[in-house]
């Protein structure tokens, strides 16, 4: 009987790159996975590559897309969280979307991953959205060809919900939709440094911005409930598991801050927001926040009760399948032109019955 978990079809090595394609499959090849011709049909392929940005930096990229030959309902670009990375703490959720049909894009941040820089160094968050921003965009480019009508989403967790916000400011119309996961829009107030140390971080950034003096909370505890993922992310080199440097704990400050305050209410795209009801990490209220304040006319926020800040890995199997569910649902149903128009309709009757509801009851208050 083959196995074809993990078959390595190609490895090419060119100037450098290194590009790595892996098809993976949940059954074997006796399992009814085989076409009429005797093909193995796999349920999904995985690719690697590094790309250069702006700065000459290389960073990791990794790709997941639809097995069988499957023409992707849509494209779907990771943004991963702080400290972590996309080809392996991410790999669920791209195998996931993969398999319900998505082609599945992820870039591990500079000094995340596998990605050039001082691991768990954010010296600007801008620069970091720009390297998102112009590698996601080449792949739309390169794709407009054969996929010319896909829709294209963002999804971000926990620090990727502030970049994905921020991809969407930056173009305001290039995005058909966000799902964002415990999205940070701010630091909740018992994972946030101390007033006294914030304005340390503020005057000593330009002096000593990568030393580990932040003090801070084990986010890895806080935010994964099961040991099992615990464990992993600790054994996992490409995580960064030290107390967060001086200069990127203050971006990540900063650009929480100016997100709550400031930003808000200019988010107009398609989103919806999956978030932990005992989340300690990110605080649920603000994407309560972000859920009112939005422009957007096509928002859903999804609170589940009990759950933790990685509810997209660190809860229980049965969690994170519901999550799922909730996720791919809410994608087909924005990836479709026949379901799109429907809830283009939706929407429009909604924001109708609300206008006759906000006019009945302030038309006599002039």
């Amino acid at each position: 009987m083959l196995s074809l978990n993990n078959i390595i079809l190609h490895r090419r090595h060119s100037g450098g790159r290194q590009d790595r394609t892996v098809m993976r499959s949940s059954g074997s090849s006796n399992g009814g996975g085989a076409d009429d011709g005797g093909e193995v049909l796999l349920d999904h392929e995985y690719k690697e590559e590094y790309v250069r940005n702006s700065r000459g930096m290389s960073l990791f990229a990794c790709t997941w897309l639809p097995g069988k030959r499957r023409t992707p309902k849509a494209l779907v670009f990771l943004c991963h969280g702080y400290a972590v990375e996309c080809g392996v703490t991410m790999r669920g959720t791209g195998e996931r979307l993969a398999r319900a049909g998505y082609a599945v894009y992820g870039l591990d941040y500079e000094g995340h991953g596998r990605s050039d820089g001082l691991q768990g160094y954010v010296p600007d968050f801008e620069l970091l959205v720009r390297d998102c921003d112009d590698y996601f965009t080449s792949v739309v480019r390169s794709q407009s060809q054969s996929n010319k009508d896909s829709k294209r989403f963002l999804l971000g967790e926990s620090m990727g919900g502030a970049v994905a916000l921020l991809l969407h400011l930056r173009r305001p119309e290039f995005w058909s939709g966000a799902v964002l996961v415990a999205p940070m829009c701010k630091i909740a107030d018992d994972m946030r440094p101390h007033p006294l140390v914030v304005n340390i971080l503020r005057a000593m950034t330009s002096i000593i911005p990568t030393w580990k003096i932040v003090p801070s909370n084990d986010v890895i505890d806080a935010a994964y409930k099961t040991q099992e993922k615990r464990d992993e992310i600790r054994g996992n080199p490409y995580c960064y598991k030290d107390k967060p440097r001086l200069k990127t704990a203050y971006e990540l400050l900063k650009v929480s801050l100016d997100l709550e305050q400031n930003l808000l209410h200019q988010v107009s795209l398609p989103f919806l927001i999956v978030h932990g009801g005992a989340d300690k990490v990110t605080d649920p209220s603000v994407s309560e926040l972000l859920y009112r304040s939005a422009a957007s006319h096509d928002k859903t926020l999804k609170l589940y009760p009990g759950m933790w800040h990685a509810l997209t890995s660190g809860e229980s199997p049965d969690n994170i399948h519901a999550v799922f569910q909730d996720i791919i649902a809410w994608l087909d149903h924005r990836s479709s032109d026949t379901d799109q128009q429907e809830l283009l309709s939706e929407v429009e009757q909604k924001a109708r019955h609300d206008d006759q509801h906000h006019h009945q009851q302030h038309g006599g208050n002039k």
